[in-house]
């Protein structure tokens, strides 16, 4: 934060720098060709549909770091994601906060809304765009945490909310748990989908041969357990992972055995057989 001993054109000048530095991020980005959603704030409300919505609850004021400051809850296109204006049209409000924090006046704490590690502001975008410009780490904050169905952990920008999305459908269709849970991970959102039906499908015929009815929660658990530990076991053992997760190797395989092979079964001459086709 520079100073010239002149409040209010210290003010100006940050707004400016701030300005500048948006523009310059601005240009950056397009040169390396980088998804628009990259300079976007996270939208709350959609951040909260794609994790699952479970609950929130107040525990008001706490010092938050400004880095964790992700997103908004309204659709403001005033600042980008790192509180930079991306206009001239908030200049006033902004350097009247500005100046009033080079003076030691008291601001106002902001509010946010908490999603795991992650916070969204309800009300206050010019001062934590201020404090960010004027070079703090931290800012008072009154806080709201929201629990949600999934972690709302590898967020980084709006297209990571698809992935968040289609694994929670997933898991509504497939309500694994814990060790199971955490194991069965793929990168293209749609995989989800195509592994429900998958799944579904495994639970049916499960059902069809034991002639009783099993739930999704049990249909979830037996199939993770006697059929995706035993095959993706197969496939480590035959060298079929890759660089692919373990879910990503299982449908790979588990497609190609029925359109090659057309048998729902496995055994190491499957295994073999899908090895010495795979190319």
């Amino acid at each position: 934060m520079k100073e010239t001993g002149f409040p209010r054109a210290d003010a100006e000048n940050d707004f400016l720098r701030a300005r500048r530095g948006q523009v310059l991020s601005r240009l950056s980005t397009w040169l390396r060709r980088e998804p628009d959603d990259v300079n976007i704030m996270l939208p709350f409300h959609e951040v909260v549909e794609a994790l699952g919505y479970l609950g929130e609850h107040r525990i008001g004021l706490r010092v938050i770091k400004l880095e964790s400051i992700v997103g908004t809850v309204d659709r403001s296109r005033d600042f980008d994601r790192r509180f930079r204006p991306t206009s001239a049209r908030v200049r006033e409000r902004w350097e009247r906060l500005a100046l009033a924090a080079r003076r030691g006046e008291e601001i106002p704490p902001i509010e946010v809304y908490r999603v795991g590690e992650l916070h969204f502001i309800i009300d206050g975008h010019h001062r934590v765009s201020v404090a960010i410009a004027q070079g703090l780490s931290t800012i008072e904050a009154s806080v709201t945490v929201v629990r949600t169905k999934l972690d709302p952990g590898g967020i980084r920008h709006r297209g990571d909310l698809i992935v968040k999305d289609y694994r929670r459908l997933f898991l509504e269709r497939v309500p694994l748990t814990g060790h199971a849970r955490a194991s069965v991970i793929v990168s293209d959102p749609w995989d989800y989908a195509r592994l429900g039906e998958h799944v579904e499908a495994w639970g049916f015929r499960l059902m069809q041969d034991e002639g009783k009815f099993c739930d999704r929660a049990s249909v979830a658990q037996r199939w993770f357990e006697e059929e995706f530990v035993p095959v993706v076991g197969m496939l480590r053992q035959a060298g079929l992972i890759g660089d692919r997760t373990d879910a990503e190797a299982y449908m790979w395989v588990a497609a190609e055995r029925y359109r090659l092979i057309r048998t729902h079964r496995w055994d190491d001459d499957v295994i073999e057989a899908l090895r010495s086709r795979r190319h």
